[in-house]
């Protein structure tokens, strides 16, 4: 039977060219605070509304971690924030099926901490990566 750690280097070749990148480390949507942007001058368009981080746990890493965090935890306005990531720096094709693979390790650890519902979702995670869903 394969595991997951036999399946890595295949599962994540397309990204291994992205160079290390400063993560926040915990982002979920709980360190993502909503607030008005600062008012326009005059005669400028409204900025609207913007996100600030807060509570980092800053280490390097791949980049794509912080945005699968985001998604499991269920971040407001996400394609929103994708489409402007993308926008800065885009992502390595393939990416959004590494979300599970960078989802694995933090609801392993929530598995361990809280039980409940985050075990049989990382059941159903690493078996949709073992499978190649």
């Amino acid at each position: 039977m394969a595991t997951l750690g036999d399946r890595l280097a295949d599962l994540a070749r397309p990204a291994l060219d992205d160079a290390p990148a400063r993560l926040h480390g915990d982002l979920w949507s709980g360190n993502v605070l909503w607030t008005s942007a600062e008012p326009a001058p005059r005669d400028e368009p409204d900025p609207g509304i913007e996100g600030v981080l807060i509570d980092p746990a800053a280490h390097g890493g791949h980049r794509e971690a912080d945005l699968a965090m985001l998604a499991l935890f269920g971040a407001p306005h996400l394609e929103e924030l994708l489409a402007g990531y993308a926008e800065q720096h885009p992502l390595a094709r393939g990416w959004r099926h590494r979300v599970a693979l960078h989802q694995v390790y933090p609801l392993a650890v929530h598995a361990v901490l809280f039980g409940g519902s985050y075990v049989p979702q990382l059941r159903a995670s690493v078996t949709a990566l073992l499978d190649g869903r």
